[in-house]
């Protein structure tokens, strides 16, 4: 049996004055959808570490700070099928947080040089995330379950 991969994803939220969720788009790849901040959890990292790496490497931010654990997905990559073990975690980004920017990302995972195009989306979301990210965003607030998405 294959291990799976442990991965984190970010749901980092800032409020101005309502909740709103920082996401981003592949420039120039479209079909990538819009996602959150996810990646790797690297050895002898901790879920909580691994997160802030991630949303560092991939929008730039170092100024988000973990909330808390909301819960963990397994379910296999939706175009390779590879087992993978997500923990979704709760951040809390300031007010002050530009709106939107494009960043390059740094580290040496496979999207590492690639240009994503940040920005945050008002919750609740209006049409789902890639790959079902947003399946757990009930967990902080249920009024932000998109219809479906109803995991409890």
């Amino acid at each position: 049996m294959t291990r799976p991969r442990i991965r984190v994803a970010a749901y980092a939220i800032r409020h101005r004055p309502g909740p709103e969720l920082l996401v981003f788009d592949h420039v120039g790849l479209p079909q990538a959808g819009t996602q959150i901040p996810a990646g790797g959890v690297q050895p002898g990292e901790t879920p909580e570490q691994a997160v802030l790496r991630e949303v560092f490497e991939e929008t730039g931010l170092r100024t988000a700070s973990v909330v808390g654990r909301l819960g963990v997905d397994d379910k296999p990559h939706p175009d390779t099928g590879r087992p993978r073990s997500t923990t979704y975690l709760h951040l809390h980004v300031p007010a002050t947080t530009a709106d939107a920017w494009n960043h390059e990302v740094c580290g040496d995972g496979d999207d590492a040089g690639l240009a994503f195009a940040c920005r945050f989306l008002p919750l609740p979301l209006t049409r789902p995330l890639a790959d079902d990210q947003d399946a757990w965003l009930a967990r902080i607030d249920p009024r932000w379950a998109t219809t479906t998405h109803d995991r409890q």
